[in-house]
């Protein structure tokens, strides 16, 4: 029985499976990454979304042609959910003249605005007021841009961000503001480095709504971030909402990630996407062969790719001055 044929809550396992097939991408992406950095093939530090990949599912094919996606270094999912090609995406990190920025960005700072992915950056929060950058230049070239500008909790005491949500506030730019709550800022728990660990109530001092979401739910996520979007998009101003998910893995590639809390994997692998959506489907009444096939499906696909890039010349170092002068 395929979903689609599925007679109760046909809509819901329909959509589901197109999430998990989704996530299971994002996921299956990322596992690659982390070979080929072991392996030697990729180089330089690393910072992995496995778990998290439930907030960009949902957010795919939210944003218009005329918006713009900002990042942040742990941005890969991101680049899949705006659509940027997976061997394109595995040539970059792999430093290869086929990636989407010929080699030169890498993992921590590779963008593709051809797919209104303008791209990661690795100084902590700084894609928020970049973001409001595009929005007030929409406004001037009529385009109707909503930014999305995405960031972990421990960038939620950035000054940057503050100062970008009070602008964005102050001048009812059209931005979302996302925070990835994974509960960790780099090795540190954010419920010791805040007094109020709720961080989406911060948007009422800024005069903008705010909300928290389950970031796992790819449909939850679709629902209030779309919502988001058409706040922005209506003139109504900014948004914050604060989606709730977790990572699976160390801060970064290499990362001994001894500082979990006693049970929190346990909890984690619980609501993680990929169990949230199977549960999902098999109460629907998708078959297992089904929901299989959207993990073999995705690591046939990032294997191909990989391989391609792997076979694709390195960057030739003669050209790192491309782009960098007028």
């Amino acid at each position: 029985m395929t979903a689609t044929d599925a007679a109760p809550g046909s809509a819901t396992a329909g959509t589901s499976l197109t999430d998990l097939r989704m996530v299971w991408r994002m996921r299956a992406f990322e596992e690659k990454v982390r070979e080929l950095r072991l392996a030697g093939d990729a180089v330089g530090s690393i910072h992995l979304g496995i778990g998290q990949e439930g907030v960009a599912t949902g957010a795919s094919g939210l944003a218009g042609p005329q918006d713009a996606v900002f990042a942040t270094y742990r941005g890969h999912s991101w680049a899949i959910s705006c659509g940027v090609p997976v061997e394109a995406l595995f040539g970059e990190i792999l430093g290869r003249d086929t990636g989407i920025n010929g080699g030169r960005g890498g993992s921590a700072h590779l963008t593709a605005p051809a797919y209104r992915f303008f791209g990661e950056n690795s100084i902590v929060g700084a894609g928020a007021p970049i973001a409001c950058g595009a929005a007030l230049a929409g406004r001037h070239d009529g385009s109707d841009r909503v930014a999305l500008t995405v960031f972990g909790d421990g960038a939620m005491n950035q000054g940057a961000v503050h100062e970008a949500m009070n602008f964005a506030s102050a001048f009812s730019l059209p931005v979302v503001f996302l925070c990835e709550n994974n509960s960790w800022s780099e090795l540190t728990p954010i419920d010791e480095m805040v007094r109020d660990p709720e961080l989406f109530r911060r948007a009422a001092a800024y005069g903008m709504p705010g909300e928290r979401i389950d970031g796992n739910d790819p449909q939850e996520v679709r629902e209030r971030l779309g919502d988001a979007f058409e706040v922005a998009r209506e003139g109504g101003g900014p948004t914050l909402v604060e989606a709730m998910t977790q990572r699976l893995v160390g801060h970064y590639i290499g990362d001994a990630d001894q500082y979990r809390r006693p049970g929190e994997r346990e909890r984690d692998a619980e609501r993680e996407p990929v169990a949230l959506l199977t549960r999902r489907l098999r109460e629907s009444g998708v078959s297992d062969d089904e929901i299989a096939a959207a993990e073999s499906d995705a690591r046939a696909e990032m294997e191909a790719a990989a391989a391609a890039a792997l076979a694709a010349p390195l960057a030739d170092p003669a050209t790192a001055k491309e782009h960098l002068y007028a």
